[in-house]
């Protein structure tokens, strides 16, 4: 980091916090502060919803990702652009009819105060873990780079978002998103351009895509039935759909963004303009991951990507065993370098080489048992260390590769992805504890102004928590699957909650709750059993199936129990058409 890049990244950060602040300051009340007074329009409803999403984890993962297995992951969101199909006809115009402050809201209304009241606790919990996290995967980064303590930059962090959320609610998220999501944009189109400005003269973009390919990096769909791989074109279509469903359909740090729209069609077209956008700007994530595969190809690459532990390394018994493995990872990496130009010259001359391309495969095949052999040694240098090297492998090319100033944009598009998910996910855990838990539970009348400053206090209350869970976080194999494993637990069964309360009428309020709990409670077994107690890669079954799997579930046993125990004992529920 150059003085250049520290002036970039602090006036960039500077200016997203101080607009926000400046430009939302003083709401007069509730509506304004979680509503925006309904005054976004549609582009900046699709601009928001899009930064939502886009964390820091997505920059600083999926590159990474796509680095160790591929373009596979893309499928992830092939079940998106359906999703947002079915809410812009379905869950947008039964929110704005019904004037709510929180999807929560509206459950009340179809079902009851238990059933509101558990979906929004279920919200708070994964959403409370989710903000914490798009703290922490930030704060990793920068705490390697910069020798700072972990816990400081969490903090730094956290309260940075904290000052103009605090200040201007969802108007403050709306704003700060557009200028955070052109921040992102620029850095990721400029660093893609820079990697194949980078590449050797002679390669050309389809020779960097052969030796992709040859690598087995560009398999993009899979169409096999395995329930046991985690990305395939089904899990996407089917899981991920699910997923999608109700990340944007019931989870208030997205509706929290469309409620604010204009109008119904303003909202609507919002998501219609995320729907369209969000695959592309995914794919184009994970091939600037390929390319930066493709990069190290002909450059240096070191043994584990997480400086850290080669800092545990060299202050261990093993780190003459580990410099071995180096010299190894060299040679073999000038062995690489050469095969490789070989094969850009063949291709160059219109032939692919089957011969080089076995070459390729096998040499990478070694290199990623040098990995492996390393991986070893730093856990026996340190049972804690963290060997999975998926989150920095971007990090390190942005640090030692990309000039002066552009080290400072790609972090503040770190920080920027960071800020603006965690801004999201405060406003819709302020607005859910403030409106679903608090209002709907306090016995006497409160003015406008004080649910104003309790929404903010909530604010204040949620950011510290996620500050608090961010500084006793721990990196789950990759920071990308870890938010949306905690996701697709709790998804399903608010998805099905939601799907009823939609579309079957006849539905009461006992046998929806009473099947959400044991639909839950099944969810959390099936996680257990199938997915946590087997090591990575070795799962019963890939996570996405957990939001299709709960979601069915708890929509077959509202059914089951409604028709067989409560045919005869209507309780009280309102319609909603």
């Amino acid at each position: 980091m150059q003085l250049f890049d520290w002036i970039v990244l602090i006036v960039t950060l500077l200016f997203i916090v101080g607009y926000g602040s400046w430009k939302t300051k003083g709401s007069k009340n509730v509506e304004d502060f979680i509503l925006g007074n309904n005054e976004t329009p549609w582009y900046t409803v699709g601009l928001s919803v899009m930064a939502t999403q886009a964390s820091a984890i997505t920059f600083l993962s999926t590159p990474g990702q796509a680095y160790h297995d591929g373009m596979g992951f893309v499928q992830f969101y092939f079940g998106l652009p359906i999703a947002m199909i079915v809410i812009c006809a379905t869950f947008i115009p039964l929110y704005h009819k019904n004037k709510v402050y929180t999807a929560y809201e509206f459950l009340e209304k179809r079902f009851d105060v238990k059933t509101r009241s558990l979906v929004a606790i279920l919200f708070l919990v994964q959403r409370g873990l989710g903000t914490g996290l798009t703290i922490y995967a930030p704060a990793i980064i920068l705490s390697a780079l910069l020798g700072w303590n972990l816990t400081v930059m969490n903090i730094i962090i956290g309260v940075l978002v904290i000052i103009y959320t605090f200040s201007g609610g969802t108007k403050a998220v709306n704003v700060t998103q557009k200028q955070q999501m052109f921040v992102i944009i620029s850095g990721m189109f400029i660093t893609f351009f820079l990697i194949l400005h980078y590449l050797p003269n002679d390669m050309t973009f389809t020779s960097a895509m052969h030796i992709a390919g040859a690598n087995d990096k560009m398999n993009i769909v899979d169409f096999s039935f395995d329930p046991e791989e985690k990305y395939t074109f089904w899990s996407g279509i089917t899981g991920g759909f699910f997923l999608a469903l109700s990340y944007f359909g019931t989870d208030q740090s997205q509706v929290g963004r469309y409620l604010s729209g204009k109008s119904v069609k303003e909202s609507q077209m919002g998501l219609i303009m995320n729907g369209l956008l969000k695959v592309p700007m995914q794919f184009f994530i994970l091939l600037t991951g390929v390319m930066v595969f493709v990069f190290f190809q002909f450059n240096p690459v070191p043994l584990n990507f997480n400086p850290n532990n080669k800092t545990v390394i060299e202050k261990s018994a093993y780190k003459e065993e580990y410099h071995a493995l180096e010299k190894r990872l060299d040679k073999l990496s000038e062995d690489k370098k050469v095969i490789n130009l070989l094969y850009i010259d063949q291709l160059n001359q219109d032939y692919d080489n089957p011969i080089l391309r076995k070459e390729l495969v096998a040499l990478s095949n070694k290199e990623k048992d040098l990995r492996d052999k390393a991986k070893e040694i730093i856990s026996k240098a340190d049972n804690n260390s963290e060997t999975n090297d998926k989150d920095y492998v971007f990090f390190h090319f942005i640090l030692h590769y990309l000039p002066k100033g552009l080290i400072g944009l790609l972090l503040a598009v770190i920080l920027s992805a960071a800020m603006s998910s965690t801004a999201s996910g405060l406003n819709a855990l302020a607005s859910t504890t403030a409106i679903d838990i608090y209002k709907r539970n306090v016995k006497t009348e409160k003015s406008d102004k004080h649910y104003l400053m309790a929404t903010k206090f909530f604010t204040l209350f949620w950011g510290v928590v996620a500050i608090l869970f961010a500084c006793v976080g721990t990196l789950f194999e990759n920071l990308i699957q870890l938010v949306n494993i905690i996701g697709s637990i709790f998804y399903g069964t608010v998805l099905g909650i939601f799907l009823v309360g939609f579309y079957l009428k006849r539905v009461q309020a006992k046998p929806m709750f009473i099947s959400a709990i044991i639909s839950q409670l099944t969810i959390f077994v099936i996680y257990y059993f199938m997915i946590y107690i087997y090591p990575s890669g070795q799962e019963k079954l890939g996570y996405l199936w957990l939001n299709f799997i709960g979601a069915n579930l708890t929509v077959a046993l509202s059914l089951v129990l409604q028709y067989l125990f409560f045919r005869e004992k209507p309780d009280s529920v309102t319609s909603i058409e």
